[in-house]
């Protein structure tokens, strides 16, 4: 798939996705949207990508909805909404239901970081809920500003975000509308690390090394589901349930053993595993 609003680079176990519609602050469209699913949905397949980094071109992450349409830029009767009409695929009013880039990132196998470089607010933020790691420039600033649109957070974002910042902080910040710093989303635990602008894609980058270097690209995969995905139940026996025999299927298998040994050995492993073809039985237990 040829890309027009995003850039997606490999270098190494490292796939970075750029917002790149710097001219409009990375504004949010359909095309940009299905154009992230499609990229995670690339990355899930590579065995050689272990990480994905997520970042915007130019000063700004993500304005949000590109509402360059004037007032109507939400309504798709008339087909002008770049963000949900005319740039839509055919059948679809958005690029974020089954098949869009929220599933494309939350059932991806490869863990991703969002490295926010500058104001991420609306689907611009929401976008990210699913990644699994987020840090940002102390310049950075941040908003779930439906409110005052007039609009509701979308994206399944009212499902994301209570698990990530407990309800009280989502409340507050989805029922005011205001945007805020980096060093609040920090405070409230959307953040779990605020570094200065310029070293923000250096540090992006070593966390995915660390991740690359050091982890079974299977036990990762698992461990990214296990915890999204029980992290929010109401019975740890659910839990119980999958755990167990995942840890012995994985206890038999080579990773198991090289992680072992390299240990003793005091070296980096060298694990064998792919998430392709090496994928354990119980998996995927949700279906």
């Amino acid at each position: 798939m040829a890309y027009s609003d995003i850039l997606y680079e490999v270098d190494g176990p490292i796939a970075t996705v750029t917002l790149n519609r710097p001219d409009k602050m990375n504004a949010y469209t359909a095309v940009m949207g299905r154009e992230v699913a499609d990229a995670f949905n690339t990355a899930d397949l590579d065995d050689h990508v272990r990480v994905v980094i997520v970042t915007g071109a130019g000063r700004g992450f993500c304005a949000g909805a590109d509402i360059s349409a004037g007032a109507g830029a939400f309504d798709t009767r008339d087909g002008n909404s770049v963000s949900f009409g005319r740039n839509a695929a055919p059948g679809q009013t958005s690029s974020t239901g089954r098949n869009g880039f929220i599933e494309a990132i939350y059932t991806c196998r490869k863990p991703s970081i969002a490295a926010f470089n500058g104001a991420a607010v609306g689907v611009g933020l929401t976008l990210t809920l699913p990644m699994d790691i987020k840090i940002a420039a102390d310049t950075a600033k941040f908003g779930f500003v439906f409110a005052r649109r007039g609009l509701v957070p979308e994206a399944a974002s009212s499902w994301f975000l209570p698990r990530l910042v407990g309800m009280s902080q989502a409340l507050r910040w989805c029922l005011s509308g205001q945007v805020f710093d980096a060093a609040e989303a920090l405070r409230g635990g959307l953040l779990s690390e605020v570094v200065p602008a310029d070293q923000l894609m250096a540090r992006a980058r070593a966390i995915a090394i660390d991740i690359a270097e050091n982890t079974a690209p299977v036990s990762v995969a698992l461990t990214r589901q296990m915890l999204w995905r029980f992290g929010a139940g109401d019975n740890f026996a659910e839990a119980l349930k999958v755990d167990g025999p995942l840890a012995m299927e994985l206890g038999k298998g080579p990773d198991v053993r090289e992680g072992v040994q390299s240990f003793l050995d005091r070296r980096k492993p060298a694990f064998t595993g792919r998430v392709s073809t090496d994928m354990p039985k119980p998996y995927p237990w949700w279906d």
